[in-house]
């Protein structure tokens, strides 16, 4: 049943407040009665113990007992005038002296001397104390008898003393506003605490019903198990809140991870690593580039108001394929535009040569040429064995002949084909070979040589060229976006390049940095660490 049909508020803390408003009041109205009950019963206690205490001093009395014996009933006897002493010295009700046959000696009524007494008294005359609450002659009382004893120790009667229970009852009901007092206190004491607690979650509950915090919950499940991102949410402390799904997959955890590794510490989880620097947010950065088993993930870290964190990865294995066929497809493009003007050069000289009737020397021509363009790919392929270099190497090496400048290797240079992003390392390459290029042509004794080697799992590139250098106040404004010493293109803009050769270093966890070659030209040295698997 909803609580719209039961008329309660449909608000969250609206209902939170009544119902902590409401297990108060009933928690201090049985704690109250609780109290009252022994409260009661120990009254009744105190107020019988009291009338034996009276009838055990009255028994004790010596002459009371010889009284007794050597007087009759009569209400001027020296029984009842000790009997009414004591009784209004002591506040009781009433006390009642009586004989071994149950015959008042003494009473507060002095008519009712002579008369049976009106309860049994069996047990006292039996020499027993009794303590009990009764209905008598004066009504209801808490009375106390003993037995008298003569100076012999023989029984030749019994004391009977009464509290009226009215007193008893006043008291109680005296004790209850007091107790109300302090009921009501306690009372107002736990609406201000619900109060104060009910604000607090309306502001962390944003003011939601109930049905509608489940709805998000709801949601919130469906969405985070649905969607193709991975999401991990983290404690402030660095234990794992939430692992969707798709996030396991990604970090190669265990299909049972989101309940197995809920409250671990994220290191535990993905032990020590570069992903854990990134989830945990020891690395900082936006779009940053890890490495998760087989797996090229991109991560990005949010934070959260309490101190925790929600990290997003998105999986960029999948696109290395498309990326690999679009960067082959723009070095093929930059290849053949650089072979169109020397191609047709070299069919004119051919046709010239057939023309003149020097066929021999012709095929000499065509031999050199082909030779070349074989020398060039196999000096690649031998030290750089990912393809995907490989082709971007050959490609800016025609390109550079076409300008005029050699494009070189050194000798330490070695690629083995495992690299985790090289289309990531073919943008850098690339961009660093275009500067270098720009910088060395037409020079007196042009050259850009190029650098690739391994170490570990870390890939180190350097590209030096021939060129003016760069001053040394100016080598950290060169990776600025924007900045450049060329003029601007009429089809894009300049100073793209070497911002985009840091950025892309930088969320691989690597640097890039400016500096002075050997022979005076300008050397750029990109460190990417984790390159390789």
């Amino acid at each position: 049943m909803s609580a719209r049909r039961l008329g309660l508020p449909r608000r969250a803390v609206s209902q939170i407040l009544l119902t902590q408003l409401a297990l108060a009041a009933g928690v201090l109205l049985l704690a109250t009665g609780l109290f009252l009950a022994p409260l009661g019963a120990q009254l009744d206690d105190q107020a019988m113990r009291r009338a034996l205490a009276i009838a055990q001093s009255t028994a004790a009395d010596p002459s009371l007992a010889a009284d007794l014996i050597a007087t009759g009933p009569s209400p001027d006897s020296p029984v009842q005038a000790a009997a009414e002493r004591i009784r209004r010295a002591t506040g009781a009700e009433y006390v009642v002296v009586m004989d071994l046959d149950g015959i008042r000696r003494a009473h507060p009524s002095p008519d009712r001397i002579g008369l049976p007494v009106s309860t049994d008294p069996a047990d006292a005359l039996a020499g027993r104390e009794v303590m009990e609450i009764d209905d008598g002659t004066l009504g209801r009382s808490a009375r106390g008898k003993v037995p008298l004893l003569a100076s012999d120790g023989e029984i030749v009667g019994a004391v009977s003393v009464g509290i009226a229970y009215d007193g008893v009852r006043d008291r109680l009901l005296g004790a209850i506003p007091g107790l109300l007092a302090y009921a009501g206190g306690a009372l107002a004491v736990g609406a201000l605490a619900a109060y104060l607690l009910s604000r607090r979650i309306q502001r962390q509950t944003r003011d939601l019903a109930f049905s509608d915090i489940a709805g998000l919950l709801a949601e919130r499940e469906a969405m985070l198990h649905s969607i193709r991102e991975g999401v991990i949410a983290l404690a402030p402390d660095g234990r794992v809140r939430l692992v969707n799904d798709e996030a396991a997959r990604l970090l190669g955890l265990a299909p049972e991870a989101p309940a197995t590794f809920t409250g671990r510490p994220l290191d535990a989880v993905l032990g020590t690593g570069r992903t854990a620097d990134v989830l945990s947010g020891r690395v900082t950065g936006r779009d940053l580039v890890t490495v998760q088993g087989s797996r090229v993930l991109v991560a990005n870290r949010m934070p959260t108001e309490d101190g925790g964190a929600v990290a997003t990865l998105r999986d960029r294995t999948e696109l290395e394929h498309l990326g690999r066929e679009l960067d082959s497809t723009r070095g093929l493009i930059d290849a053949l535009r650089a072979q169109d003007h020397e191609h047709a050069n070299r069919l004119h000289t051919l046709l010239g040569l057939l023309e003149l009737g020097l066929h021999e020397e012709a095929v000499d021509f065509v031999t050199e040429v082909v030779g070349v363009h074989r020398t060039t790919a196999e000096q690649v392929t031998e030290k750089v064995h990912d393809p995907l270099l490989a082709a971007l190497l050959v490609g800016k090496a025609t390109v550079a002949a076409e300008r005029g400048v050699p494009l070189r290797l050194t000798e330490t240079t070695l690629v083995p084909d495992r690299l985790v992003d090289p289309g990531g390392l073919v943008t850098i390459l690339g961009n660093l070979v275009d500067n270098a290029l720009d910088a060395a042509a037409g020079g007196a004794a042009p050259l850009v040589e190029v650098e690739l080697r391994a170490e570990g799992s870390t890939a180190v590139l350097r590209v030096r060229d021939s060129g003016p250098g760069i001053p040394a106040g100016s080598r950290e404004d060169v990776f600025t976006e924007g900045w450049s010493t060329k003029q601007p293109r009429a089809h894009r803009e300049r100073g793209l390049g070497l911002a985009l050769v840091r950025r892309l270093a930088e969320r691989q966890g690597g640097s890039a940095r400016a500096g002075e070659a050997e022979d005076g030209g300008a050397e750029f040295s990109v460190v990417l660490p984790e390159a390789l698997r």
